[in-house]
């Protein structure tokens, strides 16, 4: 499926940086780098051997250079579009890139759109729609748990488990149309009981797959980590702790903080959504109210609280309230702050309790190694975790379709009834690799990616 006209984009950022690249893909990628492009071997490019760097100097209409670089290309079908392409790495200067742009625009090439790169290669079949939405998950990459999963995305992992089910979905269904569309021929009779374990197996598969969804989404958004305590018991201190700089004001007066402070932070492997409280208490300022009224849903919508108890001092009711409510969570923490004074009294608590000084930063490791047992790297192959909540509604409702199936099998329904179910599963399942997908969900997809890419 190569497309008429020919794309150019920069292929690296706007900044400047130590090299650039200037991206092809079309009918006359390789002709319009011999337009520009004059090897100092004195070969074409379209002479040169696909997937070569070579040397040469890169000239404007007027032959004037405008750099000393390399270029490659690759042949269809041979190349991550699937047509011909050819790219440029120049040095990394915004102002060169621009003129190298504008000279193939000249020439009759047209500004790539963002993610036409990638949107060529699937809709070439060089990649499934898992594979291609895995480009973009590699590029946002926050840590390396989400760029090895999305790696595994792109060589394809996800697409072969979602590919398995739905070829052993596919048998039925052609089992059951070749005993109906050819009567006279001697093909094995259609028993419906013979395909439920089948259907119970790809069942359980799709569940699996679905479990890992809630994980996926803490570990490429980061986990929301609320924390929580009293005023001034140290909480927006802690903050600045872990983030290394002061991103939240910190006063001896009580209720300095009076809104949520959200800042995205890497613990260890770990990454956390950390949002920093209005202390909690009793108080007849309305402002005020209102910020502890918002720490209160914050505690509710986290998967981690952080509850900071003052250790210089005695526990007080509004600490235990808020250690009752931190025990109920599904994770929890508790710091007791201000390890570089002396005072306070012990605490008891099932969860575990780590003494931390955000002035000296003593505990810090220890806070880091704990709250890194409670969320573990997933012990499943790279690439089978799901991220993307369009790849988690379309498993869902393949699951739908699927208890449906064996709700009517187990009813003593008809075949047909059956079948309806399964193929409303094989639908669902092919909107993973862009099988059944609709072109809008397409365009939405590949509008989110980078230009050039």
């Amino acid at each position: 499926m190569i497309m008429s006209d020919t794309i150019a984009a920069i292929a690296t950022g706007s900044q400047i940086s130590a090299i650039g690249i200037v991206r092809l893909s079309g009918e006359r990628a390789i002709e319009l780098a011999d337009a520009l492009f004059r090897p100092f071997s004195g070969r074409a490019m379209a002479e040169s051997a696909p997937r070569t760097l070579v040397y040469g100097k890169l000239l404007d209409r007027a032959g004037r250079t405008l750099d000393i670089c390399l270029c490659t290309i690759s042949r269809a079908p041979r190349s991550y579009t699937g047509e011909d392409t050819a790219e440029f790495q120049c040095h990394g200067s915004p102002v060169v890139l621009r003129a190298v742009l504008d000279e193939l625009f000249a020439l009759g090439a047209r500004q790539a759109l963002p993610g036409e790169f990638t949107k060529r290669a699937f809709l070439n079949g060089m990649m499934a729609l898992s594979s291609a939405e895995a480009v973009a998950d590699i590029i946002d990459a926050e840590t390396a748990e989400s760029a090895i999963n999305a790696a595994g995305q792109l060589a394809g992992a996800l697409d072969g488990r979602a590919e398995r089910i739905y070829s052993s979905l596919a048998d039925i269904s052609a089992h059951y149309h070749a005993v109906l569309d050819y009567p006279d021929e001697d093909i094995e009779d259609f028993r419906l009981a013979a395909y439920r374990r089948t259907v119970s197996a790809a069942r359980d598969e799709l569940a699996a797959l679905l479990a890992t969804y809630e994980r996926g989404k803490l570990m490429t958004s980061g986990i929301p980590a609320a924390i929580v305590g009293r005023p001034n018991a140290g909480k927006s201190s802690l903050l600045n702790a872990l983030l290394g700089y002061e991103r939240a004001i910190v006063t001896r007066v009580p209720g300095t903080t009076r809104d949520t402070v959200e800042e995205k932070l890497m613990l260890g492997r770990v990454c956390l959504r950390l949002i920093d409280t209005a202390g909690i208490r009793e108080t007849d300022d309305e402002v005020e109210r209102l910020g502890v009224e918002r720490s209160r849903s914050a505690m509710e919508r986290a998967e981690l609280i952080i509850a900071v108890v003052d250790g210089s001092e005695c526990i007080t009711p509004d600490d235990a309230e808020i250690i009752a409510a931190a025990e109920r969570a599904k994770h929890a923490v508790i710091v007791l702050s201000k390890k570089d004074l002396s005072g306070g009294a012990a605490l008891e608590s099932p969860l575990r309790v780590v003494n931390v000084s955000s002035v000296t930063g003593e505990g810090i490791d220890e806070l880091e190694r704990v709250i890194g047992q409670m969320f573990p790297s997933p012990e499943l192959p790279a690439g089978e975790i799901l991220t993307n909540a369009r790849h988690a509604e379309a498993v869902s409702r393949a699951l739908e379709h699927l208890d449906a199936a064996l709700g009517a099998m187990d009813g003593g329904a008809t075949p047909d009834i059956v079948l309806t179910e399964t193929e409303g599963a094989m639908n669902a399942i092919g909107e993973l690799s862009g099988r059944t997908v609709r072109e809008d969900v397409t365009e939405r997809i590949f509008s989110r990616f980078c230009v050039g890419k």
